[in-house]
């Protein structure tokens, strides 16, 4: 369903991340997808015991690492909405 999408690499790398139970950037990002994965059948619906609050914890992770915080938690949302977009178009086209 995601072979292709831009952003798939960043994806991929959150779902493993997330299901794994880290907390990484990419498993923030698909922490904040989760309605539109979950959607997809992507993901759980339920969250039991995950951490709350990805966008904040985003940000905070991207503090600790070297560079413009600000401007690649931007970066990086604009690519999960771009995934986003082509994930739910795909994903209508399989329903019809």
């Amino acid at each position: 369903m995601i072979r292709g999408l831009p952003g798939e690499k960043l994806v991929r790398q959150g779902l493993a991340d997330f299901q794994s139970g880290l907390c990484t950037i990419p498993a923030c990002l698909v922490r904040i997808a989760r309605p539109r994965l979950s959607r997809a059948g992507l993901m759980p619906q339920s969250d039991p015991g995950q951490f709350s609050e990805p966008e904040l914890q985003l940000y905070d992770l991207l503090k600790l690492e070297p560079g413009d915080a600000y401007s690649r938690y931007n970066a990086l949302v604009r690519e999960l909405v771009s995934f986003e977009n082509a994930l739910d178009r795909r994903y209508r086209k399989t329903k019809n």
